[in-house]
């Protein structure tokens, strides 16, 4: 069976993202969850990202009166969606780092500390300067944390060595300055684990842009990703992109192959994959096992996968009461941990908060995604679907996936780059309230 023409898709996505169609893309009408003289809370929301500022946004936009704080760290977060772009040469730090003042123009409150520990009988958050925030609900997008020493050798002192750069910041920075600084004729190698980890197609995405610099810069260089599973997102559209664009640079190699890599030494800049093969690289960048934030394991709601279990219709803890937990931490298979997920989890979330404190019924939940990846400079691919509730449960909805089509002529692909663009811009705009660099 064909799928659906994913242009229609991307079309509606950008013109409702950053209005109130975006509500209606998490499948919430504002008139469904806008509280009119409900009675108002104390909502406090830890993380900044995609997750986080989005619920503290939108909770305010349902519901002015709610007292609302956002406890984030970082004066500016960057973000991982099109930290590979810097690896490329194709973007600057500054055009994926993002500033608070928007929700700050909105009423939000924002605490530039650490969130410490919670206390979920007594409804508190200690903070890393030693005060304390007092809730009525919470919600937790603490991200992802690394799964430190699940691969031997590789713990975070050897994260300075051999960067994951999967959290977008100092790490991205330091992968760029080891790939400017390689050799012509040197050997990247990446490693890539299995499933789950955030964003199924972004170390796909990763070896695209740093194939762009070195075709670009060190043309004798190759690539060389060892990888954990069989298969991966996208798979065929980037091994025709890459055939096209880097033809004899990457070597993927499987599970079955022996890309399971199993120890990594960090200061010779080796692996050694599960059937005993050693490899060597000139810069090598392992992205680790991961698990939620460690927050939310402090929460108490983690569970022993390493990620949180949640109710489907409103993402509050299966396992802690007004606790909810949006983004990559939480388990919300199909859905994709990815950015445009986040946001949509995000909004949903601050809607049955809005409700339930008003003593209203939750609305119906039904979720959007859109995952952009470029290969090259105006040659992007993408894929998308529809989610809803199932049987109490997250599922795809049927007939909803739609991905690039294979025969795509170079126009098709420069649109979709394009439409990847203006979708950053566009969720930037609705997540932060302005759009990055601000």
């Amino acid at each position: 069976m064909s799928p659906p023409d994913s242009r229609i898709t991307r079309r509606h996505v950008l013109s409702t993202l950053g209005s109130a169609g975006a509500v209606a893309l998490a499948g919430i009408g504002p008139s469904m969850v806008r509280a009119q003289g409900g009675a108002a809370g104390r909502v406090v929301v830890v993380g900044g990202g995609f997750g986080g500022a989005t619920a503290a946004r939108y909770l305010k936009l349902f519901n002015p009166s709610l007292d609302v704080t956002l406890v984030e760290p970082a004066a500016r977060f960057f973000t991982c969606p099109f930290s590979n772009l810097v690896l490329g040469g194709l973007r600057s730090m500054d055009q994926i780092g993002h500033g608070f003042d928007g929700l700050r123009a909105v009423g939000i409150k924002v605490i530039a500390e650490a969130a410490a520990d919670v206390d979920s009988t007594g409804r508190t958050l200690a903070l890393s300067g030693g005060g304390k925030l007092h809730w009525d609900k919470l919600v937790l997008s603490p991200g992802i944390d690394m799964r430190w020493g699940a691969i031997a050798g590789y713990d975070e002192v050897a994260s300075l060595l051999a960067p994951h750069a999967w959290k977008a910041g100092p790490q991205t920075i330091l992968l760029k300055s080891q790939l400017e600084a390689m050799p012509d004729g040197g050997l990247v190698i990446l490693s890539v684990p299995a499933n789950p980890y955030r964003c199924p197609p972004g170390p796909y995405e990763r070896v695209s842009m740093i194939a762009h610099y070195l075709k670009a810069n060190k043309p004798k260089s190759k690539i060389l990703v060892l990888d954990a599973k069989e298969s991966f997102s996208k798979q065929s559209l980037f091994v025709d992109g890459w055939k096209k664009f880097y033809d004899g640079m990457i070597e993927w190699v499987p599970s079955t192959k022996d890309g399971t890599v199993l120890r990594v030494e960090p200061k010779a800049l080796e692996v050694e994959t599960e059937f005993g093969q050693r490899h060597k690289a000139s810069v090598l960048n392992v992205i680790p096992p991961q698990k939620a934030g460690l927050i939310a394991e402090r929460a108490g709601t983690v569970d022993k996968s390493g990620w949180v279990p949640v109710k489907a219709m409103s993402f509050e803890s299966s396992l802690v009461p007004d606790i909810y937990v949006v983004g990559d931490a939480s388990i919300a298979a199909p859905m994709p941990k990815s950015a445009f997920c986040a946001n949509a989890q995000a909004k949903v979330a601050a809607a049955a908060i809005v409700a339930v404190l008003a003593g209203q019924s939750m609305p119906q939940a039904s979720w959007a995604n859109t995952c952009y990846s470029l290969i090259a400079p105006d040659y992007g691919i993408s894929i998308a679907g529809v989610f809803d509730v199932q049987d109490n449960k997250i599922a795809e909805v049927k007939g909803s996936v739609g991905i690039s089509p294979r025969d795509a002529d170079a126009a098709y692909r420069k649109h979709e780059a394009e439409y990847g663009a203006s979708w950053y811009k566009a969720i930037s705009m609705d997540t932060w309230g302005e759009a990055a660099g601000s």
